[in-house]
């Protein structure tokens, strides 16, 4: 009896075998629509985060309603692996290698250097990332007209946005220099401040500049540029914009406009951006991973994608606290917040 037993283990254990064997991604799509769609089976989804901040906060936020909206609900048949660098980017390597070795059937990577640290941990997982600046730039896709081999995205920067920014400075604002504080170790950071100067040329606008490595040195950074910069511009940087209350509290004592490049920090106490909602882009990106996840199509076949609607938004608050009076004209140029 014992070997007739072994005659039926040893052919089942080898199916066993050759099942789990074909359960990973050998291409650039995660499962199929019946799989992900279906109760039973429970999709993973990897979340890398560079650090916490409302603007990545919000477009997880959305990333993960669209998904919902597309028939992937928390706790019924999607479940997410968050984790977060706590603005480390040593940890960021880390983090993909371990939702790779989790075998997670799609990534969300939410930050420039989330996205590369994914990318090269992976080419057989569909990548998804968004609040991207440069995706060329940085690596990921080979141009905003075509997808990577397993990457894809919305970036966090309109083709417009810095250079309507400059405009409203060098137009609507008496001054002459700006003052850019930002983390040279990011590369998006640097793209667009070269983007900033490059839409300055025109100008007689001059810069003055301040780099930081940590959030703790943000404030000593800001403080640095009183009596040089007649504004500030904080590009949207991660490590500057966690630590925004800093500069905004630099700025409101010294009577210097802050602007910003996303929306998010005008609640925190900006004056004025030309931007757009992280929620928003976050969702656009969380309809791509539906379209993966259900099959429809693969990743190469969806080209990375700008945010969709800009606008000038005005914190009427921030106005007052740092010195600026709201001109007439503004009134049909800008959305206001208080």
């Amino acid at each position: 009896m014992f070997k007739s037993m072994k005659k039926v283990a040893v052919p089942f254990l080898i199916s066993l075998l050759a099942v789990s064997g074909c359960s990973g991604n050998s291409d650039s799509t995660a499962k199929s629509s019946d799989e992900a769609g279906n109760d039973s089976k429970t999709v993973t989804i990897g979340v890398t985060q560079i650090i916490e901040h409302p603007s990545l906060d919000a477009a997880f936020k959305g990333f993960k309603q669209a998904l919902a909206d597309g028939g992937f609900k928390e706790g019924e048949n999607v479940t997410y692996d968050v984790q977060n660098a706590q603005g480390d980017p040593n940890n960021n390597q880390t983090i993909a290698n371990n939702l790779v070795s989790a075998q997670v059937d799609l990534i969300f990577a939410n930050s420039t250097p989330s996205a590369q640290s994914a990318l090269n941990a992976t080419k057989d997982i569909p990548i998804i990332f968004t609040s991207v600046t440069d995706p060329v730039g940085a690596g990921l896709v080979p141009s905003m007209d075509q997808a990577g081999e397993n990457i894809t995205g919305t970036t966090d920067t309109h083709p417009e946005a810095i250079s309507k920014m400059i405009q409203f400075i060098h137009e609507q604002m008496d001054v002459t220099t700006v003052g850019l504080i930002y983390n040279s170790g990011e590369q998006n950071s640097v793209s667009q401040i070269e983007k900033v100067k490059e839409a300055a040329q025109n100008t007689d606008l001059q810069f003055v500049e301040a780099s930081v490595s940590t959030t703790a040195e943000v404030k000593q950074a800001a403080e640095s540029l009183v009596g040089k910069a007649d504004v500030f511009y904080i590009v949207t940087d991660n490590t500057v914009v966690s630590a925004i209350e800093s500069v905004v509290s630099v700025a409101n004592d010294n009577k210097i406009p802050l602007f910003t490049g996303e929306l998010d920090s005008l609640k925190r106490g900006g004056f004025a951006a030309y931007g757009f909602d992280y929620y928003d882009i976050g969702y656009e990106a969380g309809e791509m991973a539906v379209s993966i996840l259900k099959g429809e199509k693969k990743i190469s076949e969806i080209k990375p994608q700008f945010p969709q609607k800009l606008k000038l938004v005005i914190n009427k608050t921030a106005a007052q606290n740092q010195g600026v009076e709201i001109k007439s004209d503004w009134e049909t140029m800008a959305e206001f917040i208080e």
